[in-house]
């Protein structure tokens, strides 16, 4: 290299090698344990009375509409409402066109009694073969006390489809729930993919179980209504209450709450899969057998050899216990679940699973713990570029407040964590990348936290940058000879 130093030579190859080893290796930065605190509002349920839980005015109209997807591939809903006083229709009118209604689906109608409460009546209709990528009108109820409501239908399966999901978990009927659905409505999502703890109703005795049940449908029906969420039930569901002579667990959320199970030939409602945009989504259940040769162990293991990478490219798992969390609240809860199935999920590469019940945020980097067993092999997570990003979102905002002790010293495997409410979203952009973003509520306001680039498993986001690197290793080795 003519007319160029001895000194400046080496500081050339130090600065090259620096680029090439921090263009090379991932996570390179110490995990993050935020010391925000915030005055939030008291982890109290809204009172009954407030307007939120307003019951819509007219004779028998119908209320708590929310819908979800009802079938595999996202050209289905199902919508379901509730009415008082007397059964009503089981009907929905719809259409392309705002007031001009030109289909009618009908469904079935249901009920059923907790302790001494009775719920309404709770009808569940299937809108199927509908268009993609479309705007539909819909109507439900008769007369003056008919609503309309729409939603927007996805876009047809494919591998560059962008599309957009927020994510809550433990959501409850308080102010800090509230200041999440209020925030999360002005993100531009277009799902919801919940992760467990809806009502909180189960914290309530006697017929206060139900009273809450109908409060939080109406709670959220302004988010519900217009688009679908896709339901994961966590424990506050269980609702086992023998000394009220309730023993049947999950009654009241399998009642009101449908998920589209047959259609991914799922044998229960508490676990399936759905495919939307360029999505391939997996609905696990913690408190559901889930050990060798039960159901869910086979129908999973088939489901993730169904995944079709080539049309959906991302692969999302979701549950309620996180399989890796560094908080001390329910700490290694997810560990029996993740020794059967993370060695599957490492294995069919799976983008990010995303949990809840701990109620804080937390993300990990790429990890693993497949290697260890009871008699040998390394007994702590090693970093794994097979393996999925972690995400803990149980920051709903429910009565039980903040699980704000972590535990310490930060483990390597966690990426950044804090205890505070709030929600994140998941735009996917193409086959290969996807934004990520995590939004705090602090005091009433929504202010984006944490957020990353997530690179796809399956489809190769860096082929730029393996061109790139293996440049620069070129360059670097003919500087070495020199």
């Amino acid at each position: 290299m003519p007319g160029v130093t001895k000194m400046q030579r080496l500081l050339f190859r130090l600065v090259l090698i620096t680029f090439v080893f921090l263009d090379s290796v991932d996570n390179v930065n110490a995990g993050i344990t935020s010391r925000y605190t915030g005055n939030e509002w008291p982890a109290v349920d809204i009172p009954l009375d407030h307007e939120v839980f307003a019951v819509p005015e007219g004779h028998n109209a119908p209320q708590q509409v929310h819908i979800t997807q009802g079938n595999y591939d996202g050209n289905a809903v199902i919508i379901s409402w509730v009415t008082f006083g007397e059964p009503g229709f089981s009907e929905v009118q719809y259409g392309t066109s705002d007031k001009n209604y030109e289909f009618t689906a009908e469904g079935k109608m249901t009920n059923y009694t907790f302790y001494e409460y009775s719920s309404g009546y709770i009808h569940h209709v299937l809108l199927d073969d509908l268009k993609f990528d479309t705007k539909y009108y819909y109507k439900i109820g008769d007369g003056d006390s008919a609503r309309e409501f729409w939603f927007q239908t996805p876009p047809m399966i494919g591998p560059d489809v962008p599309y957009k999901f927020g994510i809550i978990g433990d959501l409850g009927q308080t102010y800090n729930s509230l200041s999440t659905l209020e925030h999360y409505m002005e993100s531009g999502a277009q799902s919801v993919l919940f992760l467990g703890d809806l009502s909180y109703a189960d914290r309530y005795q006697y017929n206060d179980v139900g009273t809450r049940w109908d409060s939080w449908g109406r709670f959220v029906e302004r988010s519900t209504a217009y688009q679908p969420w896709i339901w994961c039930a966590g424990n506050h569901e269980i609702e086992y209450m023998p000394y009220m002579n309730e023993v049947v667990p999950f009654k009241s959320f399998l009642y009101r709450y449908p998920t589209p199970h047959l259609a991914s030939m799922s044998s229960s409602p508490m676990w399936y899969a759905i495919r939307r945009a360029s999505a391939h989504i997996i609905v696990l259940s913690n408190y559901s057998p889930f050990v060798k040769y039960t159901p869910q162990y086979l129908w999973l293991n088939e489901e993730l050899e169904n995944v079709d990478r080539e049309n959906t490219p991302w692969l999302i798992v979701l549950m309620h216990v996180p399989m890796y969390s560094s908080n001390e609240e329910h700490f290694m809860e997810g560990e029996s679940m993740r020794a059967v199935f993370e060695e599957w999920f490492v294995n069919h590469k799976v983008d990010v699973i995303f949990a809840g019940h701990v109620h804080a945020y937390e993300r990990s980097y790429r990890i693993s713990n497949i290697r260890y067993d009871v008699s040998s092999g390394e007994r702590y997570p090693v970093p794994d570029e097979s393996a999925p990003i972690y995400i803990t979102v149980g920051d709903g905002g429910n009565s039980e407040g903040l699980a704000g002790r972590f535990r310490y010293p930060q483990p390597n495997y966690s990426a950044f964590r804090e205890a505070s409410y709030g929600h994140s979203t998941l735009e996917i952009m193409n086959r290969t990348h996807a934004f990520y973003h995590w939004n705090r509520n602090d005091e009433g306001k929504k202010v984006p936290t944490d957020s990353f680039v997530l690179h796809n498993q399956y489809w190769p986001s860096n082929v730029q940058e393996s061109k790139v690197r293996k440049h620069n290793l070129s360059v670097l080795g003919r500087i070495a000879s020199e």
